[in-house]
């Protein structure tokens, strides 16, 4: 098991020693970098917490796709994760938020961290409502599906799986949730909500109707099955995910270099567990598991949307998503221990 995790190994040690190095710049004193690297480690635990159900999807996905795709997605999709998410992302709110260059956006995260923050925080009402509406979609498209054949919490699945003969019934709920959420919004905050959950419902729509054109491509059937459509899927999966870690980083610093580090650290180990999962085949192993992944994906699109209206510490999100996976590898361990028993 040890392989799988040895780039996240190296990765985490450098990324320290690089977090204690740019607080001893900072500061100067072994306090400052002692305190950059600390909060380096709980940058690092946060996203990994964060974003564990976030591995357990990516396999589910990847077992379906064509292997250069899958080696495609595991080198350059871990580094649009970790470099464009983690640094550019944050960038690119800044400079559509406040109209500037990005160059000056860089300069303004190095030079005046609060300012930079503030401005992040401001569009944090898109975020919530774009990565809410996106991630609803996908636990959704999990659960309201005829040709779905094992339940988890049974009473709530099949019913949700029984409405998949009715088209559109996901997309018809993530409306009534946002026009639910909206209606209690202040009056100058609801347009833009509305805009950007609208975006991300559409968004996931377009990555499902590009994966399904690739799919019945003839010329370019081998290599686009499971392929780009797929590749860009998970891509936007990641960084709905991903939303909620950005946000909550700066609550522990303002520093953007500290947090592309601390994150990435935590993306790695996503990587790694992602191969476990699909080289051990774990899913197939624990019935459950995939459940209770997809079950932590809809609680944290409701927390998003929740979000808009109150503050959520990262931790309860992190505590919910780890309680309902862990709750799902514990069903499932006893099912299979049933089922030696009757062997």
């Amino acid at each position: 098991m040890l392989d799988y995790f040895k780039w996240a190994f190296i990765v985490t040690i450098a990324g320290l020693l690089g977090a204690f190095w740019l607080g001893w710049s900072y500061y100067g004193t072994m306090s400052g970098a002692m305190g950059f690297f600390l909060i380096g480690v709980v940058l690092a635990v946060l996203e990994i917490s964060l974003s564990f159900d976030n591995a357990i999807v990516n396999a589910n996905k990847l077992e379906r796709m064509t292997p250069i795709w899958q080696q495609r997605f595991l080198t350059w999709g871990i580094l649009i994760a970790v470099f464009g998410m983690r640094i550019v992302f944050p960038l690119l709110i800044v400079v559509v938020a406040a109209g500037i260059g990005p160059f000056e956006a860089i300069h303004l995260a190095a030079t005046d961290p609060d300012q930079y923050a503030e401005i992040i925080h401001g569009a944090h009402l898109s975020i919530a409502a774009f990565g809410g509406a996106f991630l609803m979609m996908v636990a959704l498209g999990y659960f309201v599906d005829q040709g779905k054949e094992v339940d988890w919490i049974a009473g709530l699945e099949r019913q949700l799986r029984r409405v998949g003969s009715v088209k559109g019934t996901e997309i018809g709920l993530v409306l009534l949730v946002m026009i639910g959420f909206s209606a209690v919004l202040p009056e100058a905050e609801k347009g833009t909500f509305l805009y950007a959950a609208i975006f991300g419902l559409i968004v996931f729509l377009g990555l499902e109707l590009l994966g399904q054109i690739l799919d019945k491509t003839d010329a370019a059937s081998e290599a686009a099955r499971g392929g780009l459509g797929a590749f860009l899927y998970l891509e936007v999966l990641d960084a709905s995910f991903s939303f909620d870690g950005v946000i909550g980083a700066f609550a522990l610093t303002q520093n953007l270099f500290l947090i592309a580090i601390g994150l990435g650290i935590g993306a790695m180990y996503v990587r790694s567990m992602t191969i476990m999962l699909v080289e051990k085949k774990t899913l197939a192993e624990f019935r459950y598991l995939e459940h209770g992944a997809f079950w932590s994906i809809l609680v944290l699109s409701i927390i998003m949307f929740a979000q808009t209206l109150v503050h959520i510490p990262e931790v309860v999100t992190g505590l919910l998503g780890a309680s309902f996976i862990g709750f799902a590898l514990l069903h499932s361990m006893m099912h299979n221990r049933s089922i030696r028993k009757e062997a």
